[in-house]
């Protein structure tokens, strides 16, 4: 799947973060980056549940950046 822009669900604090699906077999494996510092985080899970991985890649984003 191509990169798409992540919505207004991110919070007003992380800002832009660009969201690129993957998807292999019965998985479903999502990359999240903020845009304005480059970080990444990556989550794996069920295909079935894409909404749920891209919460969960979107908060180890958030977790990262609030790290750095």
């Amino acid at each position: 799947m191509p990169p798409g822009r992540a919505g207004g669900d991110n919070g007003p604090d992380l800002g832009e973060v660009i969201v690129e699906s993957t998807r292999n077999g019965l998985y479903l494996k999502i990359t999240a980056v903020h845009v304005a510092t480059g970080i990444e985080a990556t989550a794996v899970g069920p295909a079935a549940e894409p909404k749920a991985v891209e919460r969960l890649a979107v908060a180890k984003l958030r977790r990262l950046i609030v790290a750095s």
